[in-house]
Parts: C-alpha cells; structure tokens; sequence
C-alpha cells in the first residue's frame, strides 16, 4: 500500500467519524399527519453505485468503484447497511523511483457491515469491517450508542472501535514477515439544536495505537554528520543518492502513539441552502499539533438541483523525531550507530494542504439523485525530501435509488 493511498483511507475514516454525529433538524409532531405516518409504516431501502478517481502530479493514481446499500424500518427503529469497494492503486512515485523499484499496481478490496436500533431517545448500533490486499489486513468492529432528550433538542453519543492491522510483504506470508498495529478508539459527542434553522455540534476523539506503523518498504537514506546541511528541502534522488551513506534501514517508528481531536460543527439552513463549517483540532504524543477547516455550502436550484462549493485547509506541524536529513556519526573504522527512531515519511512533517472544489446533485424523477464531485487537493511540504508539492484531482460520481 503506497503512503499516498493510506493517507486518503485515513482521511476517509476521519470524514465518516465527524459527519457521524447524530445532527437532526427538530420535527414538528403536529406536522406528521396520518397519511405521512402510513406512508412511513413499511421498509424504506436504498442502493448507491459510486466511482471515484484520485490522480496527482508524483504519479499516483487511484480508482474506487464502490457499491452500498440500506434497508430500515421507521416504525420498528431498526436499520441495517453494508458497503464494499475495491481500490486499484498505480505507483510510480518519487519514493519508489528511490528505491530503485518499478511502478506497480494493486488491488485492495474492503466491506463494512452496520446495524443500529432506536427506541425512543435511546438508539444502540454496531459496525464491522474487512480490508484486503496482498500486503495488507485490517480488522475492526466497534459499539456506538445515542441518547436524545429535551424533546430530541440534544443528542448524546458515545462509541468505541477497536481495530487490528497487519502489514507485510506481497508474496510473503504473514506468520513469515508481518507487523502488527492495534488500535483503540474512544469517541463521545454532543449535538444542540439550536433553533429550527441551527444546529452545533462537538465531537471529542481518542485514539490509542499500539504495534508497529512503520511502512515495510521505505528505507530511510543516513547522511554523515555535517553532509544533511547540503540536503535542501525538495532534494532530489540524484543528489540523495550521491551524498548518502551506503546503509540504507527500513524505517522504524516509535511503538505507542496517542492522538486527540476535538471537532465542532455548526449547520445552519437558509431558505434555499445549507451553509455547514467544521473545524477540528489534533494533537497527539508524537509531538503533532494540527488544524483542518473545513467550509461547504448547499445551495437549492429549483427542487431537483443542488449544487455545493467547498474549501477546506489543513496545516500541521512535524513529530517530535523529524528530520529531513537524518545524520549519523561515522567512527573511525567506518562503522555507524543507526538511530532507534528514523523516518523518510514526510506525512510526519510539516506541511499544508488547500482543498477546493465542489459538486452538484440532481434528483432524477421519484427515485433515483445522480451526482458529481470534484476536488482539486494542493499539499506543500515544508521540509521533505524529494517532493516540495502535491498537486491532485479527486473525482466522484454516483447514483443513488430509493425504495419504500
């Protein structure tokens, strides 16, 4: 699994967790009528076809065909969705370029179940999912439960997942070479209605991880003493490759890391759109700090169109342990002590990333609601090697039918 392709899965995971909240307008009772809750007395169900790209400018590309499907009961309070995608991933990066390795592309195949049960103010869900490739498994499964009162003006949640990874070489058995990662996730969250145009919301997430994080193929080059001062930001591999030392370890990762973030949202709804800002701050013991704004507006054209510009803004500071450069002291029989901590992902440095773009929805009769979203994603790193810019295009287009 390339680190791009990891970074936009957790970015992914990250998404779903905050636009998880349980946020509802509050309904007037005095607006359901008889005929409304006859109409609502059998199965809703719905079924969605999605395709996304991911293109950038270091030769990474992506391609998500994704399938899911919902199946619920209003009046008995129970729902039941499933999802599954498969990612075929191409490479060419400067990373691998490094290594001396050739372009390559795999294929990775991932599916989530997820059941919930509400009655009255209090709701119950669980969830469970599988992802595969030829290098990498992960395993999770987590509770959730919600609480509403106040005649549903506040919402309660509170969850917990745990997840196993396993990462290892393609062509080469688990229980040969393998490294585990374990992580626990705590999460609780409150929402207000604040009117019945306004609703916030506050999202408060630990996540506790212990094994190893370390990507079996990167190797991290060593310079000696004094020669990093002549690795300027961006480097390129010709100069890397000329000024390094001839060792070259895997990278390896401290063994325990902890993160928190707190988010919050605000949704407030005009006559003809839905103007919804987050902003979440991060921090963990790696010494990370960040920041992630995100801004989008819905706007009504007509009853059948929607349309929604976007921008989001991320900037985060380096862990504690990274270098650009890492230097080794070189003895006088030329052998060196290699660092206990070293790293060549420059995900764990500083950098920023602007996100724009937007979409539009469109309803096709009773039933079915196409849409398209598209995204242009710049990232800067500030003190990297090889790269000192990211420029994407991430793309989505779906269709979406509903049945009751």
């Amino acid at each position: 699994m390339s680190f791009q392709h990891r970074e936009i899965a957790l970015l992914c995971a990250l998404l779903s967790s905050i636009l998880s909240l349980p946020l509802s307008f509050a309904r007037d009772p005095k607006a359901e009528t008889p005929a409304k809750r006859q109409a609502t007395s059998g199965l809703d169900a719905s079924a969605s076809a999605e395709t996304s790209f991911y293109l950038d400018d270091t030769h990474v590309g992506v391609v998500t065909p994704t399938i899911a499907g919902t199946i619920s009961s209003p009046t008995a309070g129970w729902s039941l969705s499933g999802r599954y995608l498969v990612d075929v991933v191409t490479a060419a990066s400067p990373d691998i370029v490094a290594t001396a390795s050739p372009p390559w592309t795999e294929v990775r195949h991932a599916g989530n179940l997820e059941g919930g049960y509400e009655k009255g103010d209090v709701g119950v869900g669980a969830h469970a999912s599988l992802s595969r490739e030829p290098d990498y498994l992960s395993i999770s499964a987590g509770l959730r439960g919600t609480l509403e009162f106040d005649e549903k003006n506040y919402g309660l949640l509170f969850g917990y997942s745990y997840r196993h990874d396993t990462a290892g070489r393609a062509g080469t058995p688990f229980d040969v070479f393998g490294w585990t990662l374990e992580r626990h996730d705590l999460n609780a969250g409150l929402t207000i209605v604040v009117n019945s145009s306004t609703i916030a919301a506050i999202q408060l997430d630990g996540m506790f991880e212990r094994g190893n994080q370390a990507k079996p193929y990167r190797y991290v080059p060593l310079f000696e003493v004094g020669a990093a001062e002549e690795v300027p930001v961006g480097a390129s591999v010709a100069l890397v490759s000329a000024l390094r030392l001839h060792a070259r370890p895997l990278e390896a990762l401290p063994l325990t890391r902890d993160r928190f973030a707190l988010t919050g949202r605000l949704a407030h709804r005009r006559s003809r759109g839905t103007l919804r800002v987050e902003e979440r701050l991060y921090t963990d013991s790696w010494g990370m700090a960040a920041s992630t704004t995100d801004a989008r507006y819905s706007i009504d054209i007509g009853r059948f169109v929607t349309i929604w510009p976007r921008l989001r803004f991320h900037a985060q500071t380096g862990t504690v342990f990274w270098q650009r450069a890492t230097e080794v002291a070189v003895a006088a029989d030329g052998s060196i002590t290699i660092p206990a901590i070293r790293t060549g992902d420059r995900e764990l440095g500083p950098l920023w990333t602007l996100t724009g773009g937007g979409g539009v929805s469109v309803k096709l009769g009773a039933r079915f609601t196409a849409s398209l979203q598209v995204d242009g994603v710049f990232t800067r790193y500030l003190d990297a090697l090889y790269l000192t810019r990211r420029n994407a295009l991430f793309s989505a287009l779906a269709l979406q039918a509903t049945f009751d």
